[in-house]
């Protein structure tokens, strides 16, 4: 069996770790907080698990939080920070994202147009910057199990807003699929497994 070559950046359809940026925007207590769309502690591990995997695949990151800077909010939660150590945090006092300067010139420095988002509030700090990186000829990816919202009908109604705006859903499990995308590029496939079994995947091959 042989796979077929790699795919060029320009052929790729489909997400890549050459193509992707991963945009993580306001995981800060009191956004976590206020969560009431899944359970916080899950959350939490989710979006850990995310950042955990961009790492694997070099994939950039940006990230964002709010109000830290006029002293009203607290820094990113320490369990992510942690994940994210040489990051650099844009703060800003906009809550879409989009229309912070720094933050908006940062994603835009990556010249990558497929943009892998999970913010909190799904209703706000999510849907927001992506309708307006869809406006802008971006293709927007939400990770549904890494976000959450102030009610179960809030997120959902998010979700819904920003896929019929273009935007194209995807999930933890998901996203790790396709950016390994072939069991012979060897050298991330331990990680691949660790990643998912951590996460409470349970794969044989």
């Amino acid at each position: 069996m042989t796979s077929y070559p790699k795919r060029t950046v320009a052929e790729e359809e489909l997400l890549s770790p050459e193509n992707s940026v991963l945009v993580i925007i306001d995981y800060q207590p009191v956004q976590v907080q206020s969560i009431e769309s899944m359970n916080r502690r899950e959350l939490i591990n989710n979006i850990i698990a995310v950042t955990k995997l961009s790492k694997i695949y070099n994939v950039p990151i940006i990230l964002s939080t709010v109000n830290v800077a006029t002293g009203r909010n607290k820094e990113t939660i320490p369990e992510l920070k942690a994940e994210l150590d040489g990051v650099t945090s844009y703060d800003r006092t906009s809550i879409n994202a989009w229309e912070d300067k720094e933050f908006n010139a940062a994603l835009k420095a990556t010249g990558r147009k497929k943009i892998v988002i999970a913010a909190l509030w799904t209703e706000a700090c999510l849907t927001f910057p992506s309708i307006d990186a869809l406006r802008e000829g971006y293709e927007v990816y939400p990770i549904v199990d890494a976000v959450g919202g102030t009610s179960v009908k809030a997120h959902e109604a998010a979700l819904s807003r920003v896929e019929q705006a273009g935007a194209q859903l995807t999930s933890f499990a998901q996203l790790a699929c396709e950016w390994q995308r072939d069991w012979s590029r060897t050298e991330t496939v331990p990680q691949f497994f660790k990643a998912l079994s951590d996460h409470g995947e349970f794969l044989e091959l």
